[in-house]
């Protein structure tokens, strides 16, 4: 794996494949091209009462790409029920090396100063590539997703992969689409150009999402249904 690059990665995005290892210890890395796709709609995403409830209250303060390895680490760490991760060593760099050059990035829940839940994805163009999230704190990863899909909304984004379709995905709107109509998406969404840092572009990148982000968050994304 050592020849294969950060670059390399990105082009295997763009065909519609993407990475998994068997466990954290293991060297090796598969590509994976599954026949059904789990995608979250952003024009749909769905929001429940309670959870529109925790993200209005600004419960945590939620940053942008101020934790990027903190994040990843969190998400390749054992979990209940969860013993083993996709997210090997070879993984870890490679998506290490994408936040540096720009394509990678995390949504982080803060609490008290502590890192208490977020998630990371990959964005090319206008598509973004979820990838994992993690949650030491009620709702964080959720909050994350939420503050997720309205920067997406903002900067112009036109996909949201979430690869698999799960039940705890399904509650937010997502659904699972053939391979082909995936890539129909993806190729759309490869034609535009997409900014994630447009959201927080007075704010500088890195900044804290800001009070009253929550609502701000919230509204973006009713503005898009």
């Amino acid at each position: 794996m050592e020849a294969f690059s950060a670059r390399d990665l990105l082009a295997c995005y763009a065909r519609g494949v993407f990475p998994m290892a068997d466990a954290r210890e293991d060297a090796r890395v598969f590509l994976i091209d599954p026949e059904r796709r789990g995608v979250i709609p952003l024009d749909r995403f769905h929001i429940s009462r309670r959870l529109a409830r925790t993200v209005r209250r600004d419960v945590y303060e939620v940053r942008f790409d101020t934790a990027f390895a903190e994040v990843v680490a969190a998400c390749a760490a054992p979990g209940p029920g969860r013993v083993e991760t996709w997210i090997n060593r070879p993984i870890e760099r490679l998506y290490l090396r994408l936040n540096e050059l720009g394509f990678a990035h995390s949504v982080e829940c803060w609490q008290d100063g502590a890192l208490v839940g977020g998630l990371y994805g990959v964005g090319l163009k206008g598509a973004f590539f979820g990838e994992s999230m993690f949650s030491r704190a009620r709702d964080a990863s959720k909050v994350a997703l939420v503050h997720l899909v309205a920067r997406l909304i903002v900067g112009g984004f036109r996909l949201l992969d979430a690869q698999f379709m799960t039940e705890h995905l399904a509650q937010f709107g997502a659904e699972e689409i053939s391979r082909r109509e995936y890539r129909k998406r993806l190729e759309r969404a490869l034609r535009t150009d997409a900014d994630f840092q447009r959201a927080g572009a007075t704010a500088g990148p890195g900044a804290s999402a800001g009070a009253g982000a929550g609502t701000a968050a919230l509204q973006s994304i009713s503005h898009a249904a």
